[in-house]
C-alpha cells in the first residue's frame, strides 16, 4: 500500500475577520507564494470559520518553512498565528495520492463530520436540559420518529439526537423499504459494498431492516451510496442512517 501523501497544509488563524474572502485570497497568496507553489487557499465566510484560512502547498517542505518564517508577521493589522494542518487537504490527496486515496480521504471526512454534528447535538440537548438554560419549550423532549433505531425513548432517551446526525458504525438502520423487500432484494443492494456481512429484517415490522458491515468503512461506503435511493419505481425512497448504541 502507497504511503499517505504528507500534511502540506498552513492553518492560519487570528485573520481580520471583516475582510471578504476574496481579498483576503489575494492578501495571503501574496505573502505565501514566496515559499512555494500554491495548490490552495481556504476561506470561508460561515461564523465558525471566520478569521482562519488554510494554505495548501505543493510539498511540506514549503508550508513549514512558511510557519517559521510568517509566524505572528502582520496582515490587516493583526498577527497571524500559524500551525501545520491536523489533517491533509482534499487538494494534497487530490493531487499526490491515486483515485482510491481520495475517495477514502472523503469518506473519513465525512464520518468526522457526522460524529462531530452528533456530538454538538447531544451537548445542545444536554445545556437545553439544565435548569434556567431555557424556557418550557426549549427543554421540551424532541419527538422521536417512529422505531427509529428500535430502541426505547422516554424523554430522557438518546433519541433525542437526530437519526442524520448519528455517528457511524458498522450498523445501518434502514427506513420505507418496500413491503415485498426480503433479504435477498436488501443483499442485491447492500452487497456490493465491501464488507458487507448480512441483512436483517425485524419480524413483525413492516418496512425496516438492519445491515451490518465487518467495519465502519463499509457502512460509510454504504450510507454514502444508498441514502435516498429509489425503489420500486419510486413509489418509497430509502432512508439510511447509523443504528442507534
Amino acid at each position: 500500500m502507497a504511503s499517505s501523501p504528507p500534511i502540506a497544509t498552513v492553518y492560519v488563524r487570528n485573520l481580520e475577520e471583516r475582510v471578504k474572502p476574496e481579498p483576503l485570497k489575494e492578501a495571503l497568496s501574496e505573502i505565501f507564494s514566496e515559499y512555494g507553489n500554491i495548490i490552495d487557499i481556504v476561506a470561508k465566510t460561515n461564523l465558525k470559520a471566520k478569521g482562519q484560512a488554510f494554505i495548501v502547498f505543493d510539498s511540506p517542505e514549503a508550508a513549514q518553512q512558511a510557519i517559521e518564517e510568517v509566524q505572528g508577521f502582520e496582515l490587516f493589522d493583526k498577527p497571524m498565528q500559524l500551525a501545520l494542518a491536523r489533517t491533509r487537504s482534499d487538494a494534497t490527496v487530490k493531487t499526490f495520492g491515486s483515485e482510491e486515496d481520495f475517495e477514502l480521504h472523503k469518506r473519513r471526512r465525512t464520518a468526522e463530520k457526522d460524529k462531530k454534528k452528533a456530538i454538538e447535538a447531544a451537548q445542545d440537548q444536554q445545556r437545553l436540559k439544565r435548569p434556567g438554560a431555557a424556557g418550557p419549550e426549549a427543554v421540551r423532549p424532541a419527538k422521536t420518529a417512529r422505531g427509529a433505531g428500535l430502541k426505547a425513548t422516554g424523554p430522557s432517551a438518546a433519541a433525542v439526537v437526530p437519526d442524520e446526525y448519528l455517528p457511524p458504525n458498522k450498523v445501518l438502520f434502514i427506513q420505507n423499504i418496500p413491503d415485498d423487500y426480503d433479504v435477498e432484494a436488501l443483499t442485491s443492494i447492500f452487497g456490493r459494498f465491501d464488507g458487507f456481512r448480512e441483512a436483517r429484517l425485524v419480524p413483525g415490522r413492516r418496512g425496516i431492516a438492519f445491515v451490518e458491515y465487518d467495519a465502519e468503512a463499509g457502512a460509510i461506503t454504504a450510507k454514502e451510496n444508498t441514502a435516498g435511493m429509489s425503489l420500486n419505481g419510486g413509489s418509497h425512497t430509502m432512508k439510511v442512517t447509523y443504528q442507534r448504541q
